[in-house]
């Protein structure tokens, strides 16, 4: 639940060496991962009974949704931050929210967490059927066409109805129907792309995407110099949909660049306020024209760094001049 402490890569690696000979050790290893995961189920059990919790007894799907999220991402954290005991604590922490769930699922008689291991149990031999079955698959490619085939199968089962029931309209089928619209719309854009990529609907190679983009952007620039906000809305929607569909085709997680864009945004944005501070300034009151000034300096003062640590790299590199970036898009 904490955020990583930052450590150097030396004291990190001696940490990390030390927790696992910890956990090698520990007389607990001997308990399996099934008696374990008992363990977890009886305790959130414990919490949730009339003398448990409070706290626990008063949480809903609902109001455990927001805990869900912020989970998924504090384990993304942990795992940048390579450190395995909090990446292992982290990930104990996404599951009990699995646990949780469940729980009040089988309080209310709807469902258990037996059912939902034995859902994501079968979906996974069922849809590997090169490895539990008799089907061949060339390659990962192949994989994931099969995946996206028995889908679709499997969504037409679920909505077939059963011998009694009055038979209700349906929609045709369609490959982008596993995509959730609760999703946040940069992951939603990532995986309606993928799928897509995955039917054979994509683009030839990164220079169409390209032209996509410029293609976009004179469209951005078009609506706003009209004055249209709804239509700008609307261009701007286009240009990051196809900034997510070069990621996805070059294999990059738009997400996670996102994230260390915020990142090293922030992190420089520090560093110009304190360079402001030890001025006897503050950042807010200075010219603009000066703001500039700083941001250049930290960029530079970044590269340099990098540089000096690459190996064989003893001769003094020269420096391009850089233009103002502060209103450009340069994915600072």
């Amino acid at each position: 639940m904490r955020s990583p402490q930052k450590k150097s890569a030396k004291s990190k690696k001696k940490s990390s060496a030390r927790n696992a000979s910890a956990r090698k050790s520990s007389p607990a290893n001997t308990i399996s991962a099934g008696e374990w995961f008992e363990k977890l189920v009886a305790v959130q059990q414990r919490l949730r009974a009339p003398q448990g919790c409070p706290w626990d007894r008063e949480q809903t799907h609902a109001t455990l949704r927001p805990y869900l999220i912020e989970e998924a991402y504090e384990v993304i954290d942990a795992l940048d931050s390579g450190d395995d005991a909090k990446f292992a604590e982290e990930m104990g922490d996404l599951l009990l929210q699995v646990v949780f769930h469940s729980e009040i699922a089988r309080e209310q008689e709807r469902f258990s967490v037996a059912d939902v291991l034995r859902e994501i149990h079968d979906k996974m031999v069922r849809r590997h059927p090169h490895v539990f079955g008799s089907a061949r698959a060339k390659n990962s490619a192949e994989v994931l066409q099969n995946w996206e085939r028995i889908k679709a199968v499997e969504r037409l089962d679920k909505d077939a109805p059963s011998e009694n029931a009055a038979p209700k309209p349906q929609k045709p089928a369609s490959l982008l129907d596993g995509v959730s619209r609760g999703l946040p719309a940069m992951l939603q854009g990532l995986q309606l792309t993928r799928k897509a990529a995955r039917a054979g609907f994509d683009w030839h190679d990164a220079d169409g995407i390209f032209e996509k983009l410029r293609e976009e952007m004179a469209e951005v620039r078009h609506a706003l110099a009209e004055k249209d906000s709804k239509k700008a809305e609307e261009e701007l929607g286009d240009l990051l949909f196809a900034v997510v569909n070069l990621a996805r085709f070059v294999q990059v997680d738009p997400e996670i660049a996102l994230k260390k864009a915020n990142a090293k945004f922030q992190r420089r944005f520090m560093e110009m306020e304190k360079a402001a501070l030890q001025s006897d300034r503050t950042f807010d009151g200075m010219p603009r024209e000066e703001k500039e000034s700083l941001w250049d300096a930290v960029k530079h003062g970044e590269k340099k760094s990098v540089d000096a640590r690459k190996p064989g790299n003893g001769e003094s590199q020269s420096v391009k001049p850089q233009a103002s970036r502060m209103s450009a898009s340069n994915g600072r």
